[in-house]
């Protein structure tokens, strides 16, 4: 299996009251967005699925991809590692998944997969992490494939 972890793109501070999932990408954000995604869209076969949480700035994240993508409550700013990764079926899955998320659970969820003690791992913003899970000898093994950064695309 396949997977990419894409932290959302720099979003605005949150005004006083305003709900979190409503936050929306700040015009360098926007950027960020489409910069990884361009990258993205020369890497991925056909059948990748993109699975987004429902704040606005994954949202308008996942859309800089121009592909299909679906919402997942699982994957909403207090999602955890656990459920990411039960989502979309860590190791075992078949098909190539881009997981558009939010910190702490897309680097928690790295961590556990890479079998660091430090239970997480920095993702920047609008940065990915591309794993993939093989079996070997009875093992499972995680290799990274890359871990891009919009800065330096």
């Amino acid at each position: 299996m396949e997977l990419i972890l894409w932290r959302h793109a720099e979003a605005e501070v949150a005004a006083e009251g305003q709900d979190d999932l409503s936050r929306r990408l700040t015009a360098k954000g926007e950027k960020q967005a489409a910069r990884m995604a361009d990258w993205l869209e020369r890497q991925l076969p056909e059948g990748a699925r993109v699975l987004c949480s429902p704040a606005v700035r994954t949202e308008q994240t996942a859309r800089a991809l121009k592909r299909r993508y679906k919402l997942r409550a699982e994957l909403a700013p207090d999602g955890s590692a656990s459920d990411l990764l039960n989502l979309v079926q860590w190791p075992t899955g078949k098909q190539l998944v881009v997981v558009v998320g939010h910190q702490p659970a897309l680097g928690e969820a790295i961590a556990q997969v890479l079998g660091l003690a430090s239970g997480s791992c920095a993702v920047r913003k609008g940065a990915l992490w591309w794993l993939r899970a093989r079996e070997r000898d009875g093992q499972w093994q995680t290799l990274v494939r890359t871990v891009q950064s919009p800065e330096l695309l």
